[in-house]
């Protein structure tokens, strides 16, 4: 039974499972500002067990199911979700810095996180560009398209712990720099596309995932890697080039983000009573817990910069209700496994082995 329910969890595995690891990161993190140590690090070794689990899951998968991975690569619908796992390592690189102050190790994830970024993006980009079969219309883009402005700020940010380690400043910060510009353009890009799927297209509420969050999400995480670059300019003649406009995207990036909240609490509340879409676990609420654990983070990291010491009291107020998010899906993703235990057909080990062209063996013939 064991190998039965691993083959499948390995098989199914779905593309954007590192959100876990993203979502239980910065949930982290936004602990470690609210002042909430001891769940902080619960969460931080707790995110060390997911990001190792999920890596030997999707290992397996590659080289068990690789025509599946390649398949969903060029999936519209779920080849944006491989870009969790930059995200994923981006994140966790941050942890290992703030937390731990393991600056060498988290260097190597900024690595990793870098070349994964450059892999994954430009091979989903290309399938789904050169897919000969398109979805209709209003069922091309959806919000885990906006993991790409995702994935290219936590790069950004992956790096800030690097100065200290390797001593290249001015190439740092122009990494830095490059990746957090060219995330406002892809979000411009592929927020036009979304909101006039939303606004031309009949919305049908099961198709109202939680990747939606992300709309919210890639602006918080926007606004965290402008404030982090605000912050740093005293080191940089470049950034200090560029400082004003700097700031006025910054606070551009948190209103947006600030704007989107109120709208997408109305939508899934018209998904969920109007719609009638139940509630139950699917890995996709983990899209949600990320934003706003994100947005408590940049909030507070705003507050700094700008010197408006109220938004901490907002921040704070969203570490909280990012917590709360937390638990409730990973009690979720408990019973889910719980249930997958004990829904699995029970399969004798000594079945389980015999040939497919041969009848069990009960034991020798009578005659």
């Amino acid at each position: 039974m064991g190998r039965l329910i691993l083959g499948r969890w390995v098989g199914d595995l779905y593309p954007g499972s590192f959100a876990l690891v993203m979502a239980t990161g910065i949930v982290s993190i936004a602990c470690h500002l609210a002042g909430l140590v001891a769940v902080a690090w619960a969460l931080f070794w707790v995110n060390h067990i997911a990001y190792t689990l999920l890596w030997l899951l999707t290992l397996a998968r590659l080289l068990g199911f690789l025509p599946k991975v390649v398949a969903d690569i060029a999936d519209p619908g779920r080849g944006p979700g491989f870009l969790t796992m930059v995200a994923g390592t981006s994140v966790l690189s941050r942890q290992l810095s703030l937390l731990a102050g393991n600056d060498v190790l988290a260097l190597a994830l900024a690595v990793a996180a870098t070349l994964l970024w450059a892999l994954l993006i430009y091979g989903f980009l290309v399938g789904a560009i050169l897919r000969p079969e398109k979805p209709p219309p209003g069922r091309w883009v959806n919000g885990a398209w906006l993991l790409a402005v995702v994935a290219t700020q936590s790069v950004s940010l992956a790096w800030v712990g690097a100065r200290s380690v390797l001593g290249l400043q001015d190439p740092i910060f122009l990494l830095m720099l490059a990746l957090h510009l060219l995330g406002y353009v892809l979000y411009l890009m592929l927020i036009g596309l979304i909101l006039y799927q939303f606004v031309a297209f009949r919305l049908d509420p099961t198709l109202l995932t939680p990747t939606y969050w992300i709309n919210m999400g890639a602006m918080a995480i926007t606004t965290l890697a402008g404030a982090v670059l605000v912050s740093l300019a005293p080191e940089s003649a470049l950034l200090q080039a560029v400082l004003p406009f700097l700031q006025g995207l910054t606070i551009l990036a948190w209103a947006v983000a600030t704007w989107w909240i109120p709208l997408l609490v109305v939508l899934f509340a018209w998904r969920h009573l109007v719609g009638k879409v139940g509630l139950y676990y699917d890995p996709q609420y983990w899209s949600m817990v990320f934003p706003l654990g994100m947005y408590s983070v940049c909030t507070f990291r705003l507050a700094q910069v700008t010197g408006f010491a109220f938004l901490q009291n907002l921040s704070q107020a969203f570490a909280y209700v990012a917590v709360a998010a937390w638990a409730a899906v990973f009690m979720g993703l408990a019973r889910h496994i719980l249930g997958e235990l004990q829904s699995a057909p029970v399969v004798r080990w000594e079945e389980a082995d015999q040939p497919a062209d041969l009848p069990p063996d009960n034991g020798p013939s009578p005659h």
